[in-house]
Formats: C-alpha cells, sequence, structure tokens
C-alpha cells in the first residue's frame, strides 16, 4: 500500500482545476481577477494560466467568514 501524495505548495494548478475547486464558472473568476480579487495567477507565453497551490490556499484563508 502507497501513502497518499503530499500537496506540494509550489504546485502549478490549472485554471479548470482552480474553478472545479472553487465551484465557480470562468466568467466569475475572470471578474474577480478584473477587479483585483482572485488569486495570484501566473500567464504563460501562450496566455493559459497557472496558480500555486500555496497561493490559492492562502485567498482561500483569507476569505473565511469567522463570524458566528
Amino acid at each position: 500500500m502507497t501513502a497518499p501524495e503530499m500537496p506540494r505548495p509550489n504546485a502549478l494548478l490549472t485554471l479548470a482545476e482552480v474553478l472545479a475547486e472553487l465551484g465557480v464558472p470562468k466568467s466569475t473568476f475572470f471578474r474577480w481577477k478584473a477587479i483585483g480579487k482572485a488569486p495570484k495567477t501566473i500567464k504563460y507565453p501562450n496566455g493559459s494560466l497557472r496558480i500555486r497551490r500555496r497561493d490559492l490556499d492562502a485567498w482561500i484563508t483569507a476569505h473565511e467568514d469567522n463570524t458566528l
């Protein structure tokens, strides 16, 4: 039996992976990006986007609602 793979903080996620994890459509993500509210992205020369796992995790943590 093999151990589960540990998440890599520097792993680069595709936009599709991020959209699936957040459960939002591409249009919402790009609206957030346009107003500076999306997680940090890396733009490749071919125009595709990647998001570092650690940046997505930090973004999610920063948007947690701690109210009761």
